[in-house]
């Protein structure tokens, strides 16, 4: 198939005027991440004149590999991911399908429920710390006086309570933004079907499992998709909730890295062990973005 002049004109000032954005995507994004991998593969020393760079390829990755905080900091990370995303689309696949119904006031539900996902996660937090306190915390003041501890706990004094209690603060604000991605998809199934199957004499249960879900399925796997990469980029919650304390109970892969490269100066095996990160959640991405392909039909 020919291509005619004025259709070849037209892409080239379509690559013209793309090309300015082109460049500023590859200056802020693209030379970061390839600089970032060069580090990794360097001993990287801070000297009078400056940083200087030994190439010593992937001596840095063998060190994380053997670095149990690594391992520890990545376990958590992935448990924390996987429970958190959980219960949010539990939790938020309940709400929308109640915000779906048309009920008085869906408006007015819908903005109070985002309240909690746009406040900025480190005021949110400060405020979890407050409510978490032991001599002071209303959730300490609440439970004795329902009568259902007899002395104040100690939230995030403890390991396992520690984690749970950083679990219930980002389930609060986050479940707000994965209603609201099902919510959407939630609507955008036809309300044709609903009323066949019912005629077809399906109940509400039948209705859900065979309509509902099935067409709700890409909607459930962006949620999780974009949960699951904000997970692995955890590190304002706990920074301000628990320091990554008690110990590095609740210390996630992203502080754990800020912690080597910058409180341990140790920016060779710091950035290895940011491009391990990345390149985790590149195959996370991949490999969902690949499922929700399938999910829609679109099958390479």
């Amino acid at each position: 198939m020919r291509v005619s002049k004025l259709e070849r004109k037209n892409a080239i000032a379509g690559y013209i005027l793309v090309t300015p954005a082109l460049l500023v995507i590859g200056l802020v994004t693209i030379f970061p991440i390839l600089y970032s991998v060069w580090m990794s593969l360097n001993h990287i020393q801070s000297t009078v004149n400056g940083f200087q760079f030994t190439f010593n390829g992937l001596t840095n990755y063998v060190k994380i590999f053997n670095y149990q905080p690594f391992w520890q900091a990545l376990q958590f990370t992935t448990i924390y991911a996987i429970v958190t995303v959980f219960i949010e689309l539990a939790l938020g696949l309940l709400v929308a399908l109640a915000l779906n119904q048309p009920i008085k006031g869906r408006g007015i539900a819908v903005a109070i429920m985002l309240i909690p996902w746009t406040l900025i996660t480190v005021i949110s937090a400060q405020m979890w710390h407050y409510i978490y306190e032991p001599t002071f915390g209303v959730l300490n003041f609440i439970l004795m006086q329902l009568h259902m501890i007899s002395s104040p706990v100690l939230w995030l004094g403890a390991p396992q309570l520690a984690t749970i209690s950083m679990m219930v603060a980002d389930v609060w604000k986050t479940t707000p933004f994965v209603t609201l991605i099902l919510l959407s998809g939630l609507q955008l199934i036809p309300a044709d079907l609903y009323e066949a199957s019912k005629i077809d004499g399906a109940g509400i249960w039948r209705s859900f499992w065979k309509i509902t879900f099935p067409l709700l399925r890409p909607s459930i796997g962006l949620a999780a998709l974009f949960r699951i990469l904000q997970a692995f980029g955890l590190f304002d919650l706990p920074y301000v909730l628990t320091s990554g304390g008690p110990g590095n109970s609740t210390t996630p892969i992203a502080m754990l890295t800020f912690q080597v490269l910058f409180n341990m100066d140790k920016f060779g095996p710091g950035t290895a062990m940011a491009v391990t990160t990345v390149g985790i959640v590149i195959v996370l991405a991949l490999i969902f973005l690949k499922a929700l392909r399938t999910q829609v039909g679109e099958v390479d």
